[in-house]
């Protein structure tokens, strides 16, 4: 017999992104931003739909859920120190929130390494509300984790329209 909670994995990593301020039309926005130099009739409804892709993916799901639970214990300062301050501060040198991210990244091929370091310096759009860190909120994986969506979208993306030519 089915699992319920594992079922409803995908609904729940939808709900939290939700919940945090992300949709699936803010990361379709970081696809075009990656794509449309490549392919200059490129759509929305198409980086929605490789966003939608990726997402229904479990490695994606799993890194949702994990890294918004890490955000969220951060935010209510449930983590041990040096943990808690590393967390909210964003440190550069952590990394782990990187490691999740590229997990994410991997799932399309090596062009979504490219796209990720990309867009992760560049820091368009959603990104660049989710790394401002007036607003109290901690996005430490969750900025990465949006990010590497975006990126193996656009992998998603190229590889199919490479295939098309």
């Amino acid at each position: 017999m089915p699992n319920k909670k594992v079922e409803n994995v995908e609904e729940t990593a939808r709900k939290l992104l939700n919940e945090r301020g992300v949709t699936v039309n803010d990361i379709a926005e970081l696809v075009y931003f990656l794509q449309v130099p490549y392919h200059p009739d490129l759509k929305m409804d198409v980086c929605r739909e490789n966003v939608e892709r990726v997402i229904a993916k479990r490695e994606v799901q799993n890194a949702i859920l994990t890294g918004i639970g890490l955000d969220v214990l951060a935010e209510e300062k449930k983590l041990e120190q040096p943990l808690q301050e590393i967390l909210e501060r964003d440190e550069s040198l952590y990394g782990i929130d990187e490691v999740i991210a590229l997990s994410i990244v991997n799932i399309y091929g090596s062009i979504g390494f490219t796209n990720y370091g990309f867009i992760d310096k560049q820091k368009p759009g959603i990104l660049e509300k989710l790394n401002d860190k007036s607003t109290g909120k901690v996005h430490t994986f969750l900025d990465d984790i949006v990010g590497a969506i975006a990126a193996a979208a656009s992998s998603r993306l190229a590889h199919r329209a490479a295939n098309e030519e």
